[in-house]
């Protein structure tokens, strides 16, 4: 088969106005179910997803005398906005919740792909 062979142009889902001629709008729900089933066959792929609250930088000594209770400085503020990174790429900037009994992370900021 060709590259020319039953070539489908595809939309571009990042764009503000997507309705020029030609194009087929669809309404939001539509399009979020055809997405939707678009993206099935990757729905059971694993992700490594991470919540960072701060880093610290320290020799191997000083990690050596860490032991319980000690208090470990991080650079990051209290409310300050925490990364979020899946398979080790920053996604999202987010906030620390408390769901239950359990911590959680809501997501506030989407960082947009380098597709350098």
């Amino acid at each position: 088969m060709s590259d020319t062979d039953s070539q489908v142009p595809l939309p571009d889902l990042n764009a503000v106005d997507a309705s020029t001629p030609g194009d087929v709008v669809y309404n939001d729900e539509d399009n979020a179910a055809r997405i939707a089933s678009d993206l099935e066959a990757v729905f059971d792929v694993p992700v490594q997803v991470s919540a960072v609250l701060g880093r610290s930088k320290m020799d191997v000594g000083q990690l050596l005398k860490l032991g319980p209770g000690t208090v470990l400085e991080l650079d990051r503020r209290v409310g300050e906005a925490i990364d979020i990174y899946v398979n080790n790429r920053l996604v999202a900037r987010g906030e620390v919740v408390l769901v239950e009994d359990k911590l959680g992370v809501t997501m506030t900021e989407i960082i947009k792909a380098d597709r350098s």
